[in-house]
């Protein structure tokens, strides 16, 4: 009885088997394959030390709107300079060629149309013109005076001006040295009048302006003394640095 049981039993046994061999590939053939890992690198979001998230992609600080410039300064005392050209249009010619020139003045803007001035001037020629260059005299020519000037301003920046003044002028030479060529009165100084007109141009900096002028005068004392007629009238032109306080 017992060898009967025995075999009965490892058959079913090895039956079994057979039966959990033939499902596990089936089972391994449908398995659903585990999601892959994300390795995406995730970027931190940037805030501003208040929170606030900018909206501009640059890592740069962008700069601040820049402020305007400052209106220039119209009124207050004035201090200007001028360099440039003294020509003679008398009979001054036909003695001395034209005289380097320089002109200082200082004003006060009583409105922004009005200033009143004093100046000073300085020029240096010679007799080069009538007479050979070993016995020409060379000599100064210095001057000074007052007036008032009218500006119009066309923009912020931009001025036009009309001056007039009235002064003396004169030549520095040794005593008589010009009365045989008929200047005597040149000599000491004389009454003169004249007028210039020029633009201006304002800076940034409030304080600064340059400008050009031309401008004419007659100079009674620069007439020739021969009994001839004559117009002793002088030509400057010149650029500017005015400087208002």
């Amino acid at each position: 009885m017992r060898r009967l049981v025995r075999p009965s039993v490892a058959a079913a046994l090895l039956l079994a088997a057979g039966v959990l061999l033939r499902e596990r590939p089936c089972e391994a053939q449908t398995a659903v394959p585990a999601p892959a890992a994300d390795v995406s690198v995730s970027t931190p979001s940037v805030t501003s030390p208040a929170g606030v998230v900018p909206t501009s992609t640059s890592f740069f600080p962008e700069a601040p709107p820049e402020a305007p410039p400052p209106l220039p300064r119209k009124k207050g005392l004035v201090l200007e300079t001028r360099l440039g050209g003294l020509a003679f249009l008398g009979k001054f010619q036909n003695l001395a060629p034209p005289a380097p020139w320089v002109h200082t003045q200082l004003g006060w803007e009583l409105f922004k149309w009005l200033m009143v001035y004093g100046y000073g001037e300085l020029a240096y020629t010679g007799t080069s013109n009538d007479q050979a260059e070993a016995s020409a005299i060379y000599f100064p020519i210095y001057g000074f005076g007052g007036g008032l000037r009218f500006t119009v301003h066309v923009t912020d920046r931009v001025a036009l001006f009309l001056q007039g003044n009235a002064g003396a002028l004169s030549i520095v030479v040794p005593r008589d040295s010009l009365t045989f060529l008929g200047y005597q009165a040149a000599q000491s100084p004389g009454f003169g009048t004249g007028g210039r007109i020029g633009v201006e141009w304002y800076q940034v900096d409030r304080h600064m302006a340059l400008g050009l002028a031309v401008g004419v005068r007659d100079a009674f004392n620069f007439k020739i003394q021969d009994g001839g007629s004559d117009t002793p009238l002088m030509l400057d032109a010149s650029a500017a640095l005015r400087y208002t306080f």
